[in-house]
């Protein structure tokens, strides 16, 4: 039913748990702020990063954007790479180029780094196009994002289009362009927040993920996260 498919990075497609806490820790460190448990930091995976240290931590905008800035310091060549791919996608991006669908990475993360990761795990080739957040925050929300892609693509009828992702940001984005989305419990949200958020299905795994876009369906589920190892 869904011709569309809007794909989600963090917590979707990879697990980049040890990547992003430890740029985030990193960047805190500037402020004198030391985080004892790394999950406390599992928050800022999804949501734009000015936005969580503005939410989080209490920085003023300033302080926000100049924290972003420590925070890629690390991350543009080192965190980048702890990452992993989640069991089962590959092999779930095969399955939806041979049905013929169109696939579309829609993350908030910066498109540069974005397109650097696929092109590292070797994903960049399942998807028609990539569309990420800019490097100088003028498109940072979900809804900004999913829109850019659909131009990117070219798609006008939104009816046969549904964004995949694993928080909230995902699940709203997506109701304020006006199209389907399905919230995935193998990330960093849960069932209560994508359901508070009015996700449209849900998915406990990848396999689970291809049986509600009606493919073939798969064995493999996601391993555990990393950052939980």
């Amino acid at each position: 039913m869904y011709q569309v498919i809007l794909l989600d990075l963090d917590g979707t497609l990879t697990d980049p748990g040890i990547g992003i806490t430890n740029s985030v820790a990193y960047a805190l460190k500037k402020y004198q702020i030391q985080v004892e448990d790394r999950s406390e930091l599992y928050r800022f995976i999804g949501p734009p990063l000015i936005e969580s240290f503005e939410s989080f931590y209490g920085f003023s905008r300033e302080q926000a954007v100049e924290a972003v800035g420590f925070y890629r310091e690390y991350y543009r060549d080192k965190g980048i790479y702890e990452n992993r791919v989640y069991e089962g996608i590959p092999k779930l991006l095969e399955r939806l180029r041979s049905a013929g669908k169109t696939v579309i990475l829609a993350t908030s993360k910066p498109e540069e780094f974005a397109v650097r990761i696929l092109q590292h795990f070797d994903l960049l080739p399942y998807f028609d196009v990539t569309a990420g957040a800019s490097m100088d925050e003028t498109r940072t929300a979900k809804a900004e994002v999913i829109a850019y892609g659909l131009r990117k693509a070219g798609i006008t009828d939104r009816a046969g289009c549904i964004m995949i992702g694993d928080r909230k940001h995902d699940i709203l984005g997506a109701k304020k362009e006006g199209i389907a989305s399905m919230g995935v419990l193998f990330g960093y949200g849960d069932r209560k927040e994508l359901m508070e958020a009015g996700a449209d299905l849900i998915a406990g795994d990848v396999e689970e993920i291809g049986r509600l876009l009606g493919l073939q369906e798969g064995k493999t589920k996601p391993g555990k996260r990393e950052a939980d190892l």
